[in-house]
């Protein structure tokens, strides 16, 4: 007769972390949020898309009235730039700017879209293309991905 035993007790106390993490994720949340704050801010540096493509440019107006600033979405403060946070929870994160112009930048709108000022001057005056910063790129799912990995190997291992 062959006799095998069996100390359950660290593979048990291993399940028990891994159970305790994982209804528990806020500092993965965290982690996350603070992943793709980066990876937005990136984006600006780059000009393009979650999906890569480059930025419209902007009009010969803006160029000219920005001078010598050239980049779309970078005014003279660059705090669209600057301002992107992060809120996590246990269950969620969510990502961006609550400037007020920043769901015009992002989603673009039309010459009137807002209306007119009491000159009779349209709001905005001319049309403002979409320049898409949110977002998850293909290569942000894979770092994303990744986290995720090392956050339920480091549960596994007694981190966390």
């Amino acid at each position: 007769m062959i006799t095998e035993k069996f100390n359950a007790t660290d593979a048990l106390a291993g399940l028990a972390r891994l159970d305790q993490g994982l209804g528990n994720p806020q500092q993965l949340m965290q982690d996350i949020g603070e992943l793709m704050v980066e990876r937005t801010k990136q984006r600006f540096k780059e000009g393009t898309t979650p999906d890569g493509t480059a930025w419209a440019s902007n009009s010969a107006v803006t160029l000219k009235r920005k001078a010598p600033e050239t980049r779309p979405l970078f005014g003279s403060t660059g705090r669209l730039s600057s301002e992107i946070f992060y809120e996590a929870d246990a269950t969620q994160v969510s990502w961006g700017s609550n400037l007020i112009y920043a769901a015009v930048q992002h989603f673009g709108a039309s010459q009137g879209a807002f209306g007119s000022m009491s000159n009779g001057s349209q709001i905005p005056w001319g049309d403002i293309p979409a320049r898409p910063f949110l977002g998850i790129s293909e290569e942000d799912g894979l770092l994303l991905t990744e986290l995720v990995e090392e956050w339920l190997e480091d549960l596994s291992q007694g981190g966390n």
